[in-house]
Parts: C-alpha cells; sequence; structure tokens
C-alpha cells in the first residue's frame, strides 16, 4: 500500500517536472513564432563554416585585432566571387556589417581593393543586387576617382561599366574611405528600392531607386572584386516588420 502509494506520488512529480518543462519551451517559442527569415539574426563571422563559398577561399582570420572572416579569390573561376552566408535568407529589411578590403599584394594595377554585400542572392550566386566599395579611391586625389567609392551592380546583366556607360553617375557616389580599415555599412532595401549608408550616418552615401532585378527573398552574401583580400565581421540581418 505504502510502495503503491511512493510509486504515484514519483509519478506525478514526473509529470509535473515533464509539463514544466513543456511549458518553458513553448515559452521561448510561442506558437505561430515567425520564422528565421522574419527574425533578426547576428553572424559573428569568425568561421568558415558559416558560408557557402562560390569562386573564394574563406578563413578564420584576426585583422587590425578584430576577428572576422578573411576572403580571397580562388582562381580561375566562372562568375561572380562571393561567400553566401547560410541562413540568411531576406526579402526586405536591413543588413549591416563591419568590412575592409586592400588590394593584394602584387594586385593588378586597376584593383581597388573592392569589398561589398551582396543581398536577394540565389542558389549558387547566380543573380542578386549588391553594394560595394572602392576603397583606394575614397582619398585619390583625383576628384573623379572619388565620385567612384561606392558602386551598385545587379548580377547578371548590369555589371558596374554597363551602369557607368548608360547612366553616368547615378549608380555610384563618394565616401570617405581608407584601404584595409575596417568600415561600417549598412544597406536598407525593399521593393525596387535599396540605400547605402557608410560608416553609421544618418543619411545614405547612395540610393538607388530601380533596383534592376523583380523583389525576391534570397541570401546575403559577401561579395569582393579582383585583386582584393577582405575581411568581414559582426553582420547582422534585419527583416521588415510584417503590418500586424
Amino acid at each position: 500500500m505504502v510502495q503503491g502509494a511512493r510509486r504515484s506520488v514519483s509519478l506525478l512529480f514526473l509529470c509535473i517536472v515533464v509539463t514544466g518543462a513543456a511549458a518553458y519551451t513553448m515559452a521561448e517559442l510561442p506558437p505561430g513564432a515567425p520564422p528565421a527569415a522574419d527574425r533578426n539574426r547576428s553572424f559573428s563571422l569568425d568561421d568558415a563554416s558559416s558560408v557557402e563559398v562560390h569562386g573564394v577561399a574563406a578563413s578564420s582570420a584576426t585583422h587590425m585585432g578584430r576577428k572576422g572572416l578573411r576572403l580571397v579569390e580562388a582562381g580561375n573561376v566562372p562568375g561572380e566571387a562571393v561567400a553566401i552566408v547560410k541562413g540568411s535568407e531576406l526579402l526586405e529589411g536591413a543588413i549591416e556589417v563591419e568590412l575592409a578590403g586592400r588590394p593584394l599584394p602584387g594586385a593588378p594595377e586597376g584593383s581597388r581593393g573592392f569589398v561589398g554585400i551582396a543581398f536577394r542572392v540565389q542558389p549558387e550566386g547566380k543573380q542578386f543586387e549588391a553594394f560595394y566599395l572602392r576603397p583606394t579611391n575614397g582619398r585619390a586625389d583625383d576628384q573623379l576617382r572619388r565620385n567612384h567609392s561606392t558602386q551598385y551592380i545587379s548580377h547578371p546583366g548590369y555589371p558596374w561599366h554597363k551602369l557607368r556607360a548608360e547612366s553616368p553617375g547615378v549608380y555610384e557616389s563618394y565616401a570617405d574611405l581608407v584601404p584595409g580599415d575596417w568600415t561600417k555599412v549598412r544597406i536598407e532595401f525593399g521593393g525596387t528600392q535599396a540605400r547605402l549608408f557608410v560608416h553609421g550616418a544618418a543619411q545614405p552615401c547612395l540610393i538607388v531607386r530601380d533596383l534592376k532585378q523583380a523583389p525576391a527573398a534570397g541570401a546575403v552574401a559577401l561579395w569582393i572584386g579582383q585583386g582584393t583580400e577582405a575581411f568581414f565581421r559582426n553582420l547582422r540581418i534585419m527583416p521588415k516588420a510584417s503590418p500586424q
């Protein structure tokens, strides 16, 4: 009789513990919680396993005392050089990151340390929108070069030279940049419009009102150009809040 009572008490205690644990889990992830694509996400970018590489080699590195991800081109690979961040899908919202770019030793004369962020990236990097920086242009003595410090492109179909030839000065602008220095970048985009902010400025340095591709959810990718050594850290993805 006593043994049976003890068994009943033990079973009751176990039920209470399990029920409580379930309630705690539900409190952490309530029913109807938005999927990952609808929540703010942070990526330290200090581990190469966090990206899917296409035409680049990625490795953990410390640059100017800060840990991040180092990217360089990986041979003559067709297409754009990008590292797609896993779990970063986004349709519209904001992206923030710290990045640094500089020409590699022995890089071609025209190298500028090209470094940037691609968004709405489709599988294998075959299609995307992007903003990037030309750090060596930021403090050049030539004003025209300074005016080409930041750039918008859309891949495929709208490389920088096509946009510059068809619409001079519309898809690029000036920003104060130093090769190899960590630079804070923020991109805001929605629909067919996007804005680029540099150094935490309240005003964008480049506004694009006619993104060349139809709006579609896609990943975020780290982008580099020819002859570049680049570093990335502290990526944040902030989806646009859905109307209630």
